[in-house]
């Protein structure tokens, strides 16, 4: 299993998160659609914070279903909390945050999230 690391700009939220990144989502809901973030999804256990929690602030909207975790000091959004429909506890890592990686060799799969 491959581990990766990443970040916000700054720094400020750090992690580790292991797993094979096969594919990304681009969600169009009011949120995704503004930030641009590539999703891959992995169990919650996968990521590793190298930063304290605390560093991270938290923003939910909507069914405040998702916790949308960003640095309150260059705004990036590096990674969300969640449940997958099956209730397992997941998280979803903005790949743009993953360092040294290919983008354009990731497969993306659409999610009509504003419909939700």
């Amino acid at each position: 299993m491959t581990t990766h690391a990443g970040s916000c700009h700054c720094g400020r939220v750090a992690f580790e998160v292991e797993g094979e990144i096969d594919s990304a989502l681009a969600c169009n809901c009011s949120m995704c659609g503004r930030r641009g973030s590539l999703l891959w999804f992995v169990p919650r256990s996968s990521l590793r914070l190298s930063t304290p929690e605390s560093a991270a602030a938290t923003y939910t909207f909507n069914k405040h279903a998702i916790q949308h975790r960003f640095c309150p000091t260059c705004g990036i959004h590096p990674y969300g909390e969640g449940a997958a429909p099956d209730g397992s506890v997941m998280a979803a890592i903005n790949l743009r945050c993953i360092d040294g990686i290919d983008l354009d060799a990731i497969p993306v799969h659409s999610y009509d999230g504003r419909s939700l």
